[in-house]
């Protein structure tokens, strides 16, 4: 029986590490961390998630980090001449109160030369550096398709074009 009971651990203890894990530094809140599953050909992927600034003071999102791929870049898409273009973007501000949302088609989180392929139930540590909080880890869950949106509407954060 104590066998069993520690193997049953053991699996809890994998899947939870497979999940998203949303992340709090000081009054910064990330949430719903995902990336989509993709070939295991691919050496770029996209990061989405929530960021939520509970505090009485602006911050900014500086910077990501992963063990997952060489180097984060913070990206957004923007129109141009009828196009709709990817371009990275120094930081992302977050004023009192504000939820920013990463999700496709919008700011993302660019994963360059990925080192391994993203799976979907498998999962990757993220780090958000922060001006004023400072630094958060968070756990990425890789899924085939995007999470519900918060409020359980289905189909929300899918591409746009």
């Amino acid at each position: 029986m104590r066998d069993l009971i520690a193997a049953a651990m053991f699996l809890l203890a994998i899947a939870t590490c497979a999940t998203a894990a949303d992340g709090r530094v000081g009054p910064i809140l990330v949430q719903q961390p995902w990336a989509r599953e993709l070939p295991p050909v691919s050496t770029v992927a996209a990061a989405y998630l929530s960021v939520h600034n509970s505090g009485t003071q602006p911050d900014r999102l500086l910077a990501a980090a992963t063990p997952a791929a060489a180097r984060v870049e913070i990206h957004t898409h923007e129109h141009s001449a009828g196009m709709m273009r990817m371009r990275q973007i120094d930081g992302v501000d977050l004023l009192p109160g504000q939820r920013v949302s990463f999700e496709p088609g919008g700011l993302h989180l660019m994963l360059i030369d990925v080192q391994r392929p993203l799976i979907a139930g498998q999962g990757f540590a993220l780090t958000l550096t922060f001006q004023h909080a400072g630094s958060v880890q968070v756990q990425v869950e890789v899924r085939k398709d995007a999470p519900p949106a918060p409020g359980g509407h289905a189909g929300h954060g899918q591409p746009r074009h």
